[in-house]
This record gives structure tokens, sequence and C-alpha cells, in this order.
């Protein structure tokens, strides 16, 4: 029980975070184009490897990692999640599996996406 609210605790200060960097990448920069969820992608993986590579190591995982790890990164944005798995699938080796989640995971999210939109939209009258 205790996991879980950490968890719940970082992903909504990791949320809270996300949406100041977003609206303000917007406000500043302007939204003809979404530098505000590429900010929070590239900061999110770069935090997601620096606190992997000192939370998760041969010794297990440290007590603080569900709070960074899933829920303030997994909250600022999945999108680290998504690349740590990759990297680790390339650090074993799997370089196959590695493309294949890479591809599957963006084209396959953003067709999920656009059928999601056509239901909702009218694809089922």
């Amino acid at each position: 029980m205790q996991t879980l609210a950490q968890v719940a605790l970082g992903g909504a200060i990791g949320a809270v975070a996300r949406f100041l960097v977003v609206s303000g990448a917007t406000r500043f920069l302007g939204a003809h184009f979404p530098i505000g969820t590429l900010l929070v992608n590239v900061i999110g993986s770069l935090a997601m490897g620096v606190l992997a590579a000192f939370l998760l190591g041969p010794k297990g995982t440290a007590p603080i990692a569900p709070f960074l790890l899933t829920g303030l990164l997994g909250g600022f944005t999945t999108f680290s999640a998504f690349s740590l798995d990759v990297i680790r699938l390339l650090e074993a080796g799997r370089l196959g599996s590695a493309a294949l989640y890479v591809v599957g995971s963006v084209v396959l999210s953003i067709l999920a996406c656009g059928m999601g939109l056509w239901l909702v939209r009218g694809g089922l009258a």
C-alpha cells in the first residue's frame, strides 16, 4: 500500500509539472508547434536515464524508485518509461525487439489515437 501511495503522489506532482511546462512553453513560445510536449519528453527521458542509473542496480531497486520513476516521471511523461524500455532492450542485445517496440509503439499509438477520434466523431454512425 505504501508503494501505491508513493506512485500516486509522484504521479500527481509529475502531472502538475507537465501541465506547467507545456502551458508555459505555449504561453511564451506559441502554439504553432508542440514544443512543450517535446520538452517534457526529452527532459523526462533524460531524468529517467539519470535516475534509473542510480536507483536500479544489481543490488536491487532503491525504495524511492516507485515514487520517482513510475510516479513522478510517469506523471510527467510516459515517454520516459518507453525510452528506458528501449534502452534496456538494446543493452540486452535485443536490437530487433527494440526496433519492433519503437516502431510498434509509435505507429500503433498514433493509429489507436486516430481510431479513437474516428469512433467518437461518428465513425460508427
